[in-house]
């Protein structure tokens, strides 16, 4: 969808992909009432709130970054001193809330102008005992201490770390109801679509009985659906689409006239520019999945696009894929898979230019020849069907590799995407170009409050402070953890890796307890199923092909027996509940088959299992030619330590830990040049007098 009556699709920089949204579907809010429309159309009457941040030079980033990492962290004990008081004097205040909770109007209201003067420790532990209180009635749920003392520490604007299954959720709806108390247009910003609907219908009646609105943008609501949503207390959306509708105001903000023509547009009853825009400014952000949306996404700039005539011709791609057939490795080209990135040696740049003598005027461009061969090697050697895309109803998807989910509404751009495409014989898209663009950073840094959560923190927490300026608490589980994790196996051959997998989970499940398999790619989740199958042994699979089901295959995990495979983080934020008697008999067994690049990934993984003091397993079976190691295979050196390394398992394991930390530090430095770039884009801009 589009910001203006045209068609546009998205465009990105490889080798990732950026973001589109689109679609007409509506989705119901809480917003359609007469006061909420007035107060949003006295919202729009006001400046668009949001911080401004001055773009940061070089040296001031690199200051920044080293602050981060030497200065001393707070120790968790002392940075719980706060949130624990909060939560004590909540307790005090639960007999007099649970009085007022079946009609908490007047409560709520009294709340407001004490909220309003800021958000005190007496404040809001008066306002998230009335949360609770309302929540135990309203949804059934009523939040422990470490959720209140999660809210406390998002409301003085930090991220939170809390574990896995501890109640997110719950904790976000006790910061969420307090800021909109307090006046604030809060946005909650969920990873899809599916969790921030889940939310919103379970959290509404609450939000509605302390006489807040509650709304919901998805993908494929109408502009008009959307304003309505976004005039509500409380807004509940996924990334892409927030982030999509801020750009989408700003094409609409380019070249208007300042807010006062506004005001007298309307005094003469015309339409302001303000009345067109969907949000209402970058007031007050609850970022759910933090490390996901922040961190690994980041890498990425979103970008609305429309389609170009002047890009790369359906011809000329069909061509450069027969001309790249004629080359080898080594003499015409070299391949860096770490970096994604193929460059011609001498000689390959002279034997294209014989190649390429009988084709069209296009190749007559040593730069554009070079172009055209660079991407078909790229689409050819590295971007591989089931591991970075799927093929679906005749068209190229791309697979998300944090969440293994598919991105229908993402394309590679600089023809990357239809050289993909000329590859599967896939009817062509054609090129876009760009019209509108942000990142992550700039995007969120623009909050004037922005706060999160997730079970993964602890390892960005530098990135988060230097980036966004935003510290971290980590909050303590409310029961201790009964997780237990064993020693990690490590084979010379994949297939050796996943005949144990299988071996292990036939094993377990004929114990009883449920199995979770995660795996990194839709191949190797295929591959797991096959041998299983090979085995008779019923299970269900979660990838990128089977997406539609998610959250129900997720939420029958923990049944008795059950083997469940699932690429990377499919069914993130959905609750694996373990039915009665799993516990007892060990609980859930997650094997993790292969690393991620980030260590967070995989330790999301493990907290699937052995939530909220259940008992559950973690286990990692793992082998040498797993993807994390192919770095190594590219280099003599390398080569040595993986033969090594097969009859040295300290080795292996150091191996797999130093390869892991270097590809971490790789995706940080990606973030930061992207920042870099935009830093220099934003300048190139503001020079020539047009904003982003």
């Amino acid at each position: 969808m589009s910001a203006t009556a045209p068609p546009r699709s998205a465009s990105a920089v490889p080798p990732d992909a950026s973001l589109h949204s689109g679609g007409s579907r509506g989705a119901a809010t809480d917003s359609a009432t007469p006061t909420a429309a007035r107060r949003s159309r006295l919202a729009r009457a006001m400046p668009y709130p949001e911080r401004h941040n001055r773009p940061r030079g070089v040296v001031e980033e690199q200051l920044r970054a080293m602050a981060a990492a030497v200065l001393p962290r707070v120790p968790s004990a002392l940075g719980r001193l706060g949130p624990s008081r909060v939560a004590r004097l909540a307790r005090t205040h639960a007999a007099e809330a649970e009085r007022v909770a079946d009609a908490p109007g007047e409560a709520a209201a009294a709340l407001r102008a004490r909220l309003r003067d800021g958000f005190t420790h007496a404040a809001a532990a008066r306002a998230f005992a009335l949360v609770r209180a309302v929540a135990t009635r309203q949804v059934g749920l009523t939040p422990y201490d470490v959720q209140l003392m999660a809210a406390w520490s998002m409301l003085r604007g930090r991220m939170v770390e809390l574990a896995t299954g501890e109640g997110k959720t719950l904790a976000a709806s006790l910061t969420a109801a307090t800021a909109a108390l307090g006046g604030r247009m809060v946005h909650v910003i969920t990873v899809n679509d599916y969790l921030a609907e889940r939310d919103h219908t379970l959290l509404s009646p609450l939000y509605r009985a302390l006489g807040l609105t509650a709304g919901l943008v998805v993908h494929g609501q109408t502009p008009a659906e959307r304003r309505a949503a976004h005039g509500c207390d409380i807004v509940y959306t996924s990334n892409k689409e927030l982030v999509f509708d801020y750009l989408r105001d700003q094409m609409r903000r380019r070249g208007t006239p300042t807010a006062l023509h506004g005001r007298v547009a309307r005094l003469d009853g015309r339409r302001a520019h303000e009345d067109d825009l969907v949000l209402r400014g970058l007031d007050f952000a609850i970022v759910d999945e933090a490390d996901s949306v922040l961190i690994d996404e980041a890498r990425t700039p979103l970008i609305i696009s429309e389609n170009d005539s002047g890009g790369v011709a359906d011809r000329a791609c069909a061509e450069a894929l027969d001309l790249v057939a004629e080359l080898q490795q080594g003499p015409d080209f070299s391949i860096d898979r770490s970096e994604r990135r193929i460059d011609l040696t001498a000689s390959g740049r002279r034997r294209v230019e014989q190649l390429s003598l009988t084709l069209g005027a296009h190749w007559g461009s040593e730069v554009v020849r070079s172009e055209l061969v660079v991407k078909a090697l790229t689409a050819r050697l590295l971007f591989e069907r089931d591991i970075h895309y799927l093929v679906r109803d005749g068209r190229v998807q791309i697979i998300d590799e944090y969440t293994g989910r598919v991105m229908p509404d993402r394309f590679w751009n600089d023809g990357l995407h239809q050289m993909i495409e000329a590859k599967e014989a896939c009817a062509p898209s054609g090129q876009r170009a760009s019209v509108a663009r942000i990142t992550y950073q700039r995007f969120f840094a623009r909050y004037r409050h922005l706060c999160g959560m997730s079970g993964t923190l602890a390892e960005v927490t530098g990135e988060l402070r230097s980036t966004y300026g935003v510290g971290v608490a980590r909050i303590p589980t409310h029961h201790p953890c009964r997780r237990r994790v064993e020693p990690t196996v490590i084979v010379p051959t994949a297939e050796a890796k996943w005949r144990a997998i299988a071996d292990r989970a036939v094993a377990l499940s004929a114990l009883g307890r449920p199995v979770l398999i995660g795996t990194r790619s839709v191949a190797a989740s295929e591959l797991a199923s096959g041998l299983l199958r090979g085995h008779g042994v019923e299970h269900s699979l979660l990838n990128a092909a089977q997406d539609a089901g998610e959250a129900a295959i997720v939420a029958r995990a923990g049944e008795p027996g059950r083997i469940t495979i699932a690429t990377n983080m499919a069914g993130r934020g959905t609750d694996i509940r373990l039915t009665e008697g799993v516990s007892d008999s060990g609980g859930l067994a997650v094997i993790l088959s292969d690393r991620h690049d980030a260590a967070r990934i995989d330790r999301q993984l493990a907290g699937r299992g052995a939530r909220q003091g259940d008992r559950g397993s973690f286990s990692q079976v793992l082998s040498l030619e797993d993807a994390l190691m192919d770095p190594l295979r590219s280099t003599a050196a390398g080569r040595s330590l993986l033969a090594a390394a097969r009859s040295h398992r300290i080795l292996a394991c150091a191996l797999f830990a130093w390869m892991q930390r270097r590809a971490e530090r790789r995706h940080r430095l990606v973030r930061r040049e992207l920042m870099r770039f935009e830093t220099r884009l934003q300048g190139s801009l503001s020079f020539a007098g047009r904003p982003d």
